[in-house]
């Protein structure tokens, strides 16, 4: 199976009151998050994370990425680019990417994007529970932002 999520934000305790998240601090976010994850995700399946992992240190990270099932890949949103390819890899991502993936009909980006191409769909996050920009058509748009799919990866079918 592949499944698609973004906007973790492991460790990153201001995402707890600007997005309203349920939690009394990052370490019941943490363990919520890969609990959900670890729910619907095999260690064969592979999963595209859009972007927006988490905050702390190698090692911190290792071990929370350590413990998510699966294959992971990494587009990387606005947060990840303190941290550079090699640094995501040494975290446990398979692969690493910097603007967009495409799959299939699916345009993978951080934030959503013009689609132009008949029968594409975008895959995003960035903007988590916010409503989507007008511009954008909402048919052929998902966010797959931890905040609007329960904090668990999404399957999305690829044509």
């Amino acid at each position: 199976m592949i499944y698609f999520i973004a906007d973790t934000h492991f460790n990153h305790k201001n995402i707890i009151e600007y997005c309203n998240r349920p939690f009394k601090d990052t370490n019941e976010m943490n363990e919520y998050i890969i609990q959900k994850w670890n729910s619907v995700v095999k260690e064969n399946d592979i999963v595209y994370h859009l972007g927006d992992v988490g905050f702390g240190t190698t090692e911190m990270l290792k071990e929370l990425i350590g413990r998510l099932n699966g294959i992971k890949i990494l587009l990387r949103g606005n947060h990840d680019f303190k941290r550079g390819v090699n640094g995501w890899k040494e975290v446990g991502f398979s692969e690493v990417y910097k603007k967009r993936i495409e799959l299939g009909n699916l345009i993978l980006t951080h934030a959503p994007t013009e689609v132009v191409e008949e029968g594409k769909i975008n895959i995003f996050g960035h903007i988590h529970d916010k409503p989507l920009d007008e511009r954008f058509n909402k048919d052929n748009h998902i966010c797959v932002s931890c905040d609007v799919v329960d904090y668990t990866p999404i399957v999305i079918e690829i044509k």
